[in-house]
């Protein structure tokens, strides 16, 4: 007596090779991450009452403390750029990495009990947050754009667009790239190094201040521009700066290392994050 041969859809096979990734799939689950997108821009202002207002918000108090404090009191040069211009052009794409880093380097630990349950490819959620957050920095960027109208139209400041700013969808993918690869990296070891959750948050505020957010790159001294130069981030806010108020410090080298890091943390990212993925249940 034969046996009925069973067609199926779906084989699951453990994966016997690193390099062995298996893309096509997270490409295969595009409509899920469509899905934990819209799941995740509509629980950020769930049951708030001022909901998406919270997005124009909290940049508007952050450039007002960092005009006053940075500006006024300790009277941090802005290379001639109008205080909350200068700020809010820094903190636009520091907001957008610092959520995309600060959610996917929780990824396995976040999302364990879905994990548990159901079969999909884990770097479907990571990516999903680097796309949700998207919604957020484009809401403020419309602050950020608004905010340049009036400057360049009804002031008598400095402010001028550069031909940098046609760099400006790849600064972008630079920066969720940059988030999403050191973002997994970290979610990897801390399946099995859990102190390295509450290395995050000050780490974050530390990158922060080693990168040209509230301060151009031309103030900083001497011997302390090299550590500033080879952070990656470094490039990709001063060029952003340049292309929208005509005033940084860029070069078409520095964007190509920052690129080629940038390429290169999210390979190994990526890798680590699907060797983990694996086993990571029996450590989380």
């Amino acid at each position: 007596m034969t046996s009925k041969q069973e067609n199926w859809s779906l084989i699951i096979e453990p994966r016997d090779k690193w390099w062995n990734l298996r893309l096509g799939e997270v490409w295969a689950y595009r409509d899920l991450i469509l899905i934990f997108v819209q799941r995740d821009i509509v629980s950020v202002y769930k049951q708030t009452v001022l909901g998406p207002l919270w997005f124009f918000l909290a940049p508007i108090f952050t450039v007002v403390a960092y005009t006053f404090v940075f500006g006024s009191i300790a009277g941090m040069s802005t290379d001639g750029i109008p205080g909350p211009i200068f700020y809010l052009a820094g903190t636009t794409l520091w907001n957008y990495f610092q959520s995309c880093f600060t959610a996917t380097s929780s990824t396995f630990t976040n999302n364990a009990a879905i994990f548990g349950k159901v079969y999909f490819p884990r770097l479907v959620a990571p990516i999903s947050t680097v796309l949700s957050t998207l919604f957020k920095f484009g809401v403020q960027m419309l602050m950020f754009i608004a905010l340049l109208v009036y400057y360049m139209n009804f002031t008598d400041s400095n402010i001028y667009l550069t031909s940098w700013v046609l760099l400006f969808p790849v600064l972008v993918l630079m920066m969720g790239g940059l988030a999403l690869g050191v973002g997994i990296i970290l979610s990897a070891l801390t399946t099995k190094y859990r102190d390295l959750q509450n290395f995050i948050g000050f780490g974050v505020t530390l990158l922060m201040y080693v990168s040209p957010v509230i301060y151009p790159v031309s103030s900083v001294p001497e011997s302390y521009a090299w550590f500033v130069k080879y952070n990656p981030i470094t490039p990709i806010i001063e060029t952003f700066r340049m292309g929208f108020t005509g005033s940084g410090t860029v070069n078409g080298i520095d964007l190509v290392y920052s690129g080629s890091l940038i390429f290169v943390l999210l390979v190994i990212g990526i890798i680590l994050f699907h060797r983990v993925e694996r086993t990571f249940m029996d450590t989380v």
